[in-house]
């Protein structure tokens, strides 16, 4: 025998809650606010001009660390036709690592610093040039890429890009070309 009423009682027992409020009609449901989601397929009231379908304006802030900005201007520094490679050359014995990591930082890509100062940015990169290229070419091929990319994909102004060439870079076939001890020339005594 059990001690519930069959007044509520189900085919399993008793319910174990009651109506939810928003299905009780009169004052309860006028009380209780319901959250609609926001739709996804309209732009909100307050969505900023161009954003896309569904978002709407979020308060906060939004910081992009000047690590970020430098791998992405060094992704796209070597992506230039004629950069070897980006970052100074090796340090000296004894010097700092030229890992990238500085004392008490997070890792930083070698050869490129940048500056983010509040929407915009200035970015410094050192590259290695490819012998064959024309240097200055492919200093502005770097120049035009890394504000492109950074511009795009970040959506920071880029106030400057400059850039450094520290070396060039010669292939091993190159190397081979050219008659000299290594190459089986016998060196005059």
């Amino acid at each position: 025998m059990s001690d519930f009423t069959s007044a509520g009682a189900g085919s399993n027992g008793p319910l174990p809650y009651g109506p939810r409020p928003e299905a009780v009609p009169g004052p309860a449901t006028a009380t209780m606010p319901r959250f609609s989601p926001p739709r996804l397929d309209q732009p909100g009231p307050q969505a900023p001009a161009g954003a896309p379908a569904g978002a709407a304006e979020v308060k906060g802030r939004i910081q992009i660390a000047d690590e970020v900005v430098e791998k992405v201007a060094g992704l796209a520094a070597v992506e230039v036709d004629g950069v070897a490679d980006i970052g100074g050359r090796a340090a000296p014995a004894g010097g700092p690592e030229p890992s990238g990591v500085e004392a008490g930082g997070p890792p930083r890509t070698p050869g490129v610093r940048a500056e983010v100062k509040g929407h915009e940015v200035a970015v410094d990169v050192a590259v290695t040039v490819e012998y064959g290229h024309v240097v200055l070419d492919v200093a502005r091929k770097v120049q035009l890429n890394v504000a492109r990319k950074t511009h795009r994909m970040l959506g920071l102004g880029v106030v400057e890009v400059n850039v450094t060439v520290d070396d060039v870079r010669t292939t091993a076939t190159d190397r081979s070309d050219r008659p000299g001890p290594e190459a089986g020339a016998v060196a005059p005594s």
